[in-house]
């Protein structure tokens, strides 16, 4: 398998090109509602048409209930990931697994030049690399299973 091969565009070329996008003075409880309701991990946060940060499932683990904070009362501003991980369109399918698992991060922003295209998360690229293998060992079933016609 060529992992090197494949850019991250393919990924987004075959999901939703949805990026969800909420103020940093959101309260977290409004947040958490969009984010089950849009079946998704993670968000973009703005302040001023600018990306400020990223709001995940996990920060509203660690950084909300764990703290025991209110999440009616407390803003995504004060709980979101100010230095996000992001990567550019032409990251490889391999550069940005290496980079999630270096990282430890399961969503990453997909930019090209200043402009948010999508995201892509660990099971997107979980789903592709699936893919992949059952291509690739198709190709290879039917190779080795047709019959030699010289």
């Amino acid at each position: 398998m060529i992992l090197h091969n494949f850019k991250i565009d393919c990924i987004l070329r075959e999901k939703s090109s949805s990026v969800y996008f909420v103020n940093e003075a959101d309260s977290v409880s409004s947040t958490i509602t969009l984010m089950n309701r849009a079946k998704i991990g993670s968000v973009m946060v703005l302040c001023k048409h600018q990306y400020t940060g990223i709001f995940t499932e996990r920060d509203a683990l660690t950084r909300v209930l764990a703290e025991k904070l209110d999440p009616d009362k407390t803003v995504v501003g004060d709980v979101m990931t100010r230095d996000y991980v992001s990567i550019d369109e032409n990251y490889t399918l391999e550069e940005t697994m290496r980079l999630m698992t270096q990282s430890r991060v399961r969503h990453l922003p997909v930019f090209h030049k200043n402009l948010l295209i999508g995201m892509v998360s660990i099971g997107d690229v979980t789903r592709k690399l699936l893919e992949i293998n059952h291509n690739e060992a198709e190709s290879l079933r039917q190779y080795l299973f047709s019959g030699y016609s010289g």
